[in-house]
């Protein structure tokens, strides 16, 4: 903070304006950020839903019955370049329809997109990083696996709020 000295009194740059108010000003905004990650994550995670229910109409009816922008956007255009890592993730998640551990990941990768994974030095640690932030994003959950292991789920997988049904026991990660 700036301080002046005028004459024989010091004269602080706080004193020239209302500390109270520019508090109240950073605390609106502060509410409004939350609010607006808040509706971010709410938002990422209906695209999931929308885009999973795109892609398996798609699995069931063909590649067919989408166009163009729709193959785009759901991660199925086949234009000879892969996709990046972040949406092959994405796409291996979304397709999978229960919780993938990073090594379940990896193997998909290793699969179905072999020269993608080569390209990373550790490729386990590449998808971890990937997948927490899947989960940041609000696009992915983290769980424990009865084992204790760690997995991660698409959100739509859980959007209903009901059991995952799948009785391998999931807990949510904090």
């Amino acid at each position: 903070m700036e301080n002046r000295q005028n004459g024989n009194s010091l004269i602080k740059m706080s004193d020239r304006y209302d500390v109270g108010h520019v508090q109240e000003v950073v605390r609106q905004a502060q509410e409004e950020l939350h609010l607006l990650l808040q509706q971010r994550a709410e938002i990422m995670k209906r695209i999931g839903t929308v885009k999973q229910t795109i892609a398996g109409l798609a699995n069931l009816f063909g590649d067919g019955v989408l166009n163009e922008e729709l193959l785009e956007l759901v991660d199925r255009k086949a234009n000879g370049r892969q996709p990046g890592f972040t949406k092959a993730c994405r796409m291996i998640l979304m397709e999978a329809g229960r919780p993938l551990s990073a090594r379940d990941i990896c193997e998909r990768f290793q699969e179905k997109m072999p020269a993608m994974l080569a390209r990373h030095k550790d490729p386990m640690a590449s998808v971890t990083t990937v997948l927490n932030r899947l989960v940041d994003y609000g696009e992915a959950e983290a769980v424990a696996l009865n084992s204790g292991r760690r997995a991660w789920r698409w959100v739509a997988e859980s959007a209903t709020g009901q059991g995952n049904g799948n009785g391998i026991g999931l807990a949510p990660v904090a």
